[in-house]
């Protein structure tokens, strides 16, 4: 026990969260497999029942942005938004660290953003086209346009990591001086607000991701 400290706990969080996640989709999978078979849907909260209704309201804002695409690029925005959830509240544990507290998991998470988006922009509209659109419409402002767009662009995930770690470390701070402060009721009230920014911050994080993918991907007029 005396190899994890407030530094390792992060990591052994977060690989926990990973290994949670991939015990629940198999239970969900299996659960699915069954419900489809007899066609008896499930009236209870179960790991199959919370994955299809995350599905299908992360699918439905993804549909309003990205339109067709939105299937396309669902795996990678969803396993996001539900790994940055978990990673989130399971600070509200006493004794657990969030993995988002750490700046090193955030930005592991929007590296994989910020690839996988130019991926997508040069697949969808080839290299050429895709580093025109840096340039602007305007081709006298291009020099200044590209040094722009490209500053804008490294900012991206740096951006992304940075507002996920200063509110998850902020949030765990509070609720840990409050639990020391007064450890009977007034904690819940901060573990239900706890709970509630953990589901704002993963949905900030998934719709950032989103509205990069759109830019990237869109067509240029």
């Amino acid at each position: 026990m005396a190899l994890i400290n407030h530094h390792t706990m992060h990591i052994v969080t977060a690989g926990s969260v990973a290994l949670l996640l991939i015990i629940l989709s198999w239970v969900a999978n299996r659960r699915l497999k069954k419900t489809e078979a007899c066609l008896v849907p499930q009236d209870k909260l179960t790991p199959a029942t919370f994955f299809e209704v995350v599905v299908e309201a992360l699918l439905g804002l993804m549909e309003g942005v990205l339109g067709e695409k939105a299937q396309k690029f669902f795996p990678l925005i969803g396993s996001l938004f539900i790994y940055i959830l978990f990673c989130n509240m399971i600070g509200l544990i006493p004794g657990l660290a969030p993995p988002t507290e750490n700046i090193n998991t955030n930005a592991a998470c929007a590296i994989i953003v910020f690839l996988y988006y130019n991926y997508q922009g040069i697949k969808e509209q080839g290299l050429v086209n895709y580093f025109k659109h840096l340039l602007g419409p305007v081709i006298w402002l291009g020099p200044l346009m590209l040094i722009i767009e490209l500053i804008s662009h490294v900012v991206r995930p740096v951006s992304l990591s940075v507002r996920l770690f200063g509110n998850m470390t902020g949030d765990h701070l509070v609720l840990g001086v409050f639990s020391q402060l007064t450890p009977i009721l007034v904690p819940v009230i901060f573990m239900i607000l706890g709970l509630f920014i953990s589901f704002i911050q993963a949905f900030v994080f998934s719709l950032l991701s989103i509205v990069y993918l759109g830019l990237a991907t869109e067509e240029s007029h």
